[in-house]
């Protein structure tokens, strides 16, 4: 279909606006954690405040978690669809279940209804990055994938911030209303401006997991689920970083979270840039900016433009890593693009579980609140020998080098966005 350059503006517009959504649904609870826990555990909040703030962190853990199991899943069973009508289910699936998440009346089933949430995001993310590079044409996937991905950095800066303030002042379900309403506006922009686009008739959900069978796949998931680990390791101690350490008041900590997400609004621009040049040559250069960043935030963060420079720079060269590993899973998954563009969002939610993890046990054994900063270093480590390893199996002359074609009756030739 020949869409005109302003139906074309609308159409990507529809779908960013889909990753703004979820990355103000992902992030929101970070700042809203104490008022839920307040409403839903008020005896266990009543007696021990922090350990009440830290059980409700499973609503948290709980996104995450259907974020990893329906990426795969939903990507490679729904891969055949036609895009258009997968992308209306996926973000009306948002809708339901972000509703359900506030009016859900007890904790456990606040959690389960968070679960379900996260279940379309892997999926979504992936078929809209797929939609966009049709619609910007070959040889800029990886700027359709940062384009869908802006979104969910915008959201960082502005969606975030703004629905966090709803919440502290009008309660937190009210914003999870809030947030519902941005998905039933996406699923009503999808329905107008993204074009109809047929599915791909052979794919199955036996091709889709073919690219299990990988080694570079799993390496190239590796290589993300660090990398997105060593920002969250960050990202999820910014408030403490900024009020204990550089010495500011907790009004200062918006500030320094929309630091941050300007950051990783222009890195996913930049990354995007540089994937389309070549994913494996960007994952390794940002990966020496991403280790150089923290250890300059780990070295200033006692002053203030230590800790925003370092904070920008951070945010930057993380986000600037998620285009770059996207692109670099769809090169190396053959037949699987559905899935493979999907899985990228597993590995950012693996990350996000790691790097909270690591951090707080850091912090829990009396290291300090820089000290996360230090174990974001720690995983690039780990993550540019994942990398090296994912490089040297697709190499001309390795067993994995060439992606091929599927080797049974639903072989296809692959086209561009299929």
């Amino acid at each position: 279909m020949q869409l005109t350059p302003a139906r074309t503006r609308l159409a990507l517009l529809a779908l960013a606006c889909g990753g703004f959504g979820i990355g103000t649904t992902e992030f929101v609870a970070m700042g809203l954690l104490p008022d839920i826990a307040r409403d839903l555990l008020p005896e266990l909040y009543g007696q021990d405040p922090e350990a009440a703030v830290a059980r409700a962190g499973l609503v948290i853990s709980a996104y995450a978690a259907g974020v990893v199991i329906g990426a795969p899943t939903i990507a490679a069973a729904a891969a055949r669809f036609p895009r258009k009508r997968l992308l209306t289910a996926l973000a009306a699936a948002f809708t339901l279940g972000t509703l359900a998440s506030a009016l859900a009346p007890t904790f456990e089933t606040v959690v389960a209804a968070r679960v379900l949430a996260g279940l379309p995001h892997g999926a979504y993310f992936g078929v809209a990055a797929l939609a966009a590079a049709d619609l910007l044409g070959p040889g800029r996937r990886g700027r359709a994938a940062a384009f869908v991905l802006s979104g969910l950095t915008i959201a960082n800066v502005v969606g975030v911030p703004a629905i966090t303030w709803l919440g502290q002042h009008t309660g937190w379900r009210v914003a999870y209303l809030g947030v519902a309403v941005l998905f039933a506006l996406t699923t009503v922009a999808i329905v107008l401006w993204v074009p109809r686009t047929a599915g791909d008739p052979h794919a199955t959900v036996r091709r889709e997991l073919r690219a299990f069978r990988r080694p570079a796949v799993w390496l190239a998931l590796a290589t993300g689920s660090l990398g997105f680990g060593g920002l969250f390791a960050v990202y999820s101690y910014v408030s403490p970083l900024a009020t204990e350490v550089t010495g500011k008041p907790e009004s200062f900590v918006p500030v320094a979270l929309v630091v941050l997400g300007l950051g990783m609004t222009a890195g996913n621009v930049v990354g995007g840039r540089m994937a389309d040049q070549g994913a494996v040559r960007a994952v390794f250069t940002l990966f020496g900016v991403f280790a150089a960043s923290l250890l300059m935030l780990a070295l200033s963060a006692s002053t203030v433009p230590g800790l925003l420079v370092g904070l920008f720079m951070v945010g930057a060269s993380a986000a600037a890593i998620s285009p770059a590993i996207q692109t670099r899973l769809m090169d190396v998954a053959g037949d699987s693009q559905t899935i493979a563009a999907a899985l990228n969002h597993s590995a950012l939610n693996i990350g996000n579980s790691l790097g909270a993890f690591l951090g707080g046990a850091v912090i829990a054994a009396g290291l300090g609140y820089v000290a996360p900063t230090w174990v974001g270093l720690a995983l690039c480590v780990p993550g540019v020998l994942a990398a090296v390893a994912g490089w040297a199996v697709t190499r001309p002359g390795a067993d994995d080098a060439v992606p091929s074609l599927a080797a049974d009756d639903d072989r296809v030739a692959l086209r561009p966005g299929r």
